[in-house]
């Protein structure tokens, strides 16, 4: 079995604690703002190890939406690396955990548009993210295997 690194910034890996801990019944919101979010273990890129990152639940369907923002920031986020080398992924929303496979929206494409406003839709902060990035915004779709 792989090994398992938790996540480095202090409170999305306590966050990632309460919701295993709880089987997801506490911590499904984003810190105190009461936004949902999911659960989304993946496989490091260069690691192999098991990852574990919560992000907005952002509902498509029988899909999730997963936008690497990073808040705007220069770089894509770390897990966004990971999902290209390994698309098999869990998602937990709430108590619920479904294997899905995750791909890469064509960025500017009719698809892409259409999961970036229902994400902005779920997290109107992702527009601000949009518009200070330096960078394209990623978006991935996760589906059921």
């Amino acid at each position: 079995m792989p090994e398992y690194i938790p996540p480095a910034i202090e409170w999305v890996r306590k966050q990632v604690e309460l919701i295993e801990r709880t089987g997801g019944r506490e911590g499904n919101t984003l810190m105190d703002t009461g936004l949902p979010v999911v659960l989304i273990t993946h496989v490091g890129g260069k690691t192999g190890a098991i990852r574990k990152i919560p992000l907005m639940r952002v509902k498509v369907g029988d899909g999730y939406v997963l936008v690497g923002s990073y808040g705007g920031r220069e770089k894509d986020p770390v897990w966004v690396h990971n999902l290209r080398s390994h698309p098999l992924v869990a998602v937990r929303d709430a108590t619920e955990i479904w294997p899905m496979i995750v791909r890469e929206v064509e960025v500017d494409s009719d698809e892409y548009n259409r999961l970036w406003d229902a994400a902005a839709e779920a997290f109107p902060t992702y527009n601000d993210y949009k518009a200070k990035a330096p960078r394209r915004i990623p978006v991935f779709i996760a589906e059921p295997v």
